[in-house]
């Protein structure tokens, strides 16, 4: 195997900005942020926008999907404008 070219391998912190939950990880990931967590060592931070936290497969709470056509919703929002008399 050849010698420094693997990335390095160390505990990041993970921030799921939705949710607000953290996660301590193992990973390669290059992060800019860092972060003092509880144990009073000093991580490089990534925020995320989902995770097993927020996403709603792994919560079970979908999202609320209108039952309602594209054609209908179209009518709705901009039906009016077109019967000025």
């Amino acid at each position: 195997m050849r010698a420094n070219i693997h990335p390095s391998y160390r505990k990041v912190i993970f921030h799921d900005t939705n949710a607000d939950a953290y996660f301590l990880i193992g990973s390669t990931i290059d992060a800019h942020d860092t972060i003092e967590w509880q144990d009073g060592n000093t991580y490089p931070l990534v925020k995320l926008d989902v995770s097993s936290a927020s996403h709603p497969f792994y919560t079970g709470q979908q999202r609320a999907i209108s039952s309602e056509g594209r054609a209908a919703q179209f009518k709705r929002r901009f039906g009016s404008l077109g019967s000025r008399s």
